[in-house]
C-alpha cells in the first residue's frame, strides 16, 4: 500500500488524514500504482491560480494540479494540490456536497500521476468513466450533472 500525506493550508479539513489516504489509495489501486507515495496540500484559489501561472502558463483558477516528481529516491513520487475554494463553488453550483467534490479532485489528480491523460475527447471519456467507479467504490453516489 503507498502512503500519503494531507496538509491543510486552508479551514476546515474536510477530510481527515485516514480518509485522504483512503481515496488516493483507491485512485493509485485503480491505476496500477498500489505502493506510490504522494504529499497532498489543499490550498486556496489564489494559490493554485499562481501556480498554475508559474508551472504551467496558464493564470486562471484550476481545481487541481498534479506534479510527478519520479520514481527516484527517498519520500513521494508525486504531489497534488488541491483548491478548497474550487470545490465549495463548483459543489454548490452543480448541488453536490463539498466532500464528494473534493474527493473527486483527489481522484482525478491521482489518476494523473498513474499515467491518465484527459486531453482529447476519447481520454476524457475514460478518465470521467475510471473517476466514477473509483468513486461508487469509495460510496460516492453517481455525479447528477456531466463534470466537464
Amino acid at each position: 500500500m503507498g502512503a500519503c500525506e494531507a496538509h491543510w493550508t486552508v479551514e476546515p479539513a474536510w477530510f481527515a488524514p485516514n480518509e485522504v489516504q483512503e481515496i488516493v489509495q483507491a485512485a493509485l489501486d485503480h491505476g496500477d500504482r498500489p505502493e506510490a507515495e504522494l504529499s497532498v496540500v489543499f490550498v486556496d484559489d489564489p494559490t493554485l491560480a499562481r501556480m498554475h501561472a508559474e508551472f504551467l502558463g496558464d493564470p486562471s483558477p484550476t481545481d487541481v494540479i498534479s506534479f510527478d516528481l519520479g520514481d527516484e529516491g527517498p519520500g513521494p513520487v508525486g504531489e497534488l494540490y488541491v483548491s478548497v475554494d474550487c470545490a465549495r463553488r463548483v459543489a454548490a453550483e452543480r448541488g453536490v456536497p463539498v466532500e464528494r467534490e473534493l474527493a473527486l479532485y483527489l481522484v482525478h489528480g491521482t489518476l494523473h500521476l498513474c499515467g491518465w491523460d484527459d486531453h482529447d475527447p476519447e481520454d476524457r471519456a475514460e478518465m470521467r468513466q475510471a473517476e466514477a467507479l473509483v468513486l461508487g467504490r469509495l460510496g460516492f453516489g453517481p455525479d447528477p450533472l456531466p463534470h466537464d
